[in-house]
């Protein structure tokens, strides 16, 4: 099924091996064309690892690809259906403004999809126009790459483009064109949408597709469809942990919006925290805190039971066997998700071996730090160099104690100083992109076409875990404000 096609000038190597699938998975969909694409920016790095020259891809013909107008030699270009559960109410969904172009095949053998975001209408869109703002499109390239500068399973950015035409939302905006790169783009939802409108044979044909894309090894096992669900529950364990790690909160996790490969996808209204709080929300849709950072994992663990119940056909005859196979792969993911959380935060704090009391220790900072309004990550980033950062936590003989009994845990180990300081340098980042950060560099992109700042603020990303001098301007949280930020639904 999965085969290498010829290779064009470019680069492009596609194949189109989703367009194998049964036809009720998608709809064959050209690009709308646009007046008049001009390249806003193209990731070097990431055109490299897929074989494709940047020379090429930055002419006429290049930019004409990202826009849509002349879709690459190889190309197949469809419109994904799927469904899901937005804020828990299930819903027919589709790509309503993205077109997958097909399948490239890396250099080194890898399968990723190449998708453009904004490139007009499909049948799945619902009455929206399938077009997208410059700001939202930057700024999924922003944080895409600096979560992928972190360690998080993500999609890419590839390049950005302007259409020459504007688009209407609250006000008018430039309209752009955002070149994504996933492992796939298939989600819980695309499973949801089997189970509720195809048929059996069609549900078989997705997983298997899935199982020999992202889980080959769980072809040899004696029941293929509970280790392909176990393989995504143990993902997703993993992803979820790395965000809270990180003070990571995507906004919207909904059930179409989190992907069979483990990859973080769709950011819309994501943002990072800067004071520690579990309760922080930044999605201005969010009224309830639904999605909140300290309801990440929950949430998670309940759009696996989505998943899991989709594949209830396939993992037994019996339908009571069934339903007990899917529960007991589904218990798992709290227990999955905080050992992986456990082991991140340990190296967060420099501890390389296990002790019963360090869930506490972990934790009691954590309460500290939310009680005193500490920044995240700019207190692990004291706690790697040992300064005393001039603050109300650092100041507080409550964190004086906690700190004592932290060296103490330290001592207790056989690695060195050096060691300790040297593993929470590669887990506590210097910069993370903040958010005023972030909406700096998209003003003066979009609105006075000064790319400078985006182009500075990305070169510290690209090496958050550097702690350079030139890094230090970054580390600063925003200055105190009276309104609390938000973020939107626009990518």
């Amino acid at each position: 099924m999965m085969q290498e096609k010829n290779q064009t000038e470019a680069g492009w190597n596609f194949d189109n091996s989703y367009a194998e699938l049964p036809q009720s998975f998608f709809k064959k969909q050209m690009p709308s064309p646009v007046r008049s694409p001009e390249l806003v920016i193209l990731n070097g790095s990431l055109v490299d690892s897929l074989g494709l020259d940047a020379k090429i891809l930055q002419t006429g013909s290049g930019v004409e690809v990202f826009a849509g107008n002349e879709p690459p030699e190889g190309a197949e270009p469809l419109a994904q259906a799927y469904a899901g559960h937005q804020f828990g109410h299930f819903t027919m969904l589709g790509d309503g403004r993205a077109i997958l172009l097909g399948e490239q095949i890396t250099p080194s053998g890898e399968r990723v999809d190449i998708q453009l975001k904004g490139s007009g209408r499909t049948p799945y869109s619902r009455g929206g126009d399938g077009r997208a703002g410059l700001g939202p499109m930057l700024r999924e390239y922003i944080i895409s790459e600096a979560m992928h500068a972190l360690g998080i399973p993500t999609t890419r950015s590839l390049a950005v483009v302007t259409t020459g035409e504007s688009i209407i939302r609250e006000t008018e905006q430039t309209g752009a064109i955002l070149s994504r790169v996933a492992a796939s783009h298939l989600r819980v939802g695309t499973f949801q949408y089997a189970s509720k409108f195809s048929s059996l044979d069609d549900l078989r044909a997705l997983a298997d597709y899935a199982i020999e894309r992202h889980y080959p090894e769980a072809a040899r096992t004696e029941n293929r469809y509970l280790a392909f669900l176990q393989g995504v529950i143990k993902r997703q364990a993993a992803l979820i942990a790395k965000w809270q790690h990180a003070g990571f909160i995507h906004g919207v996790m909904n059930t179409d919006n989190m992907t069979i490969s483990g990859e973080t996808i769709d950011y819309g209204p994501c943002a990072f925290m800067d004071t520690f709080d579990p309760a922080t929300v930044f999605s201005s849709i969010d009224r309830q805190g639904r999605y909140a950072y300290g309801n990440q994992p929950p949430i998670a663990g309940w759009n696996l039971a989505r998943f899991a119940e989709t594949l209830l056909p396939l993992l037994h005859d019996e339908d009571e066997k069934s339903l007990q196979l899917a529960q007991d792969a589904i218990s798992e993911f709290p227990k999955l998700y905080h050992s992986n959380w456990l082991k991140g935060m340990r190296a967060k704090l420099g501890i390389f071996n296990e002790e019963e009391e360090d869930k506490a220790l972990i934790e009691e900072l954590l309460g500290m730090m939310h009680e005193h309004e500490a920044d995240y990550t700019n207190t692990f980033r004291s706690l790697t160099f040992n300064q005393q950062e001039d603050s109300a936590l650092f100041a507080s003989e409550e964190f004086a104690q906690w700190k004592n009994r932290w060296e103490e845990r330290l001592d207790r180990q056989q690695n060195s100083n050096k060691d300790v300081q040297e593993l929470m340098k590669n887990s506590n980042p210097a910069v993370i992109p903040r958010n005023h950060r972030v909406e700096e560099a998209l003003e003066a992109a979009v609105e006075r076409g000064d790319l400078t700042v985006m182009e500075g603020l990305l070169k510290v990303l690209s090496n958050p875990y550097e702690h350079s001098p030139e890094q230090e301007k970054y580390c600063a949280p925003a200055p105190p404000s009276e309104r609390p930020y938000r973020t939107f639904c626009g990518t």
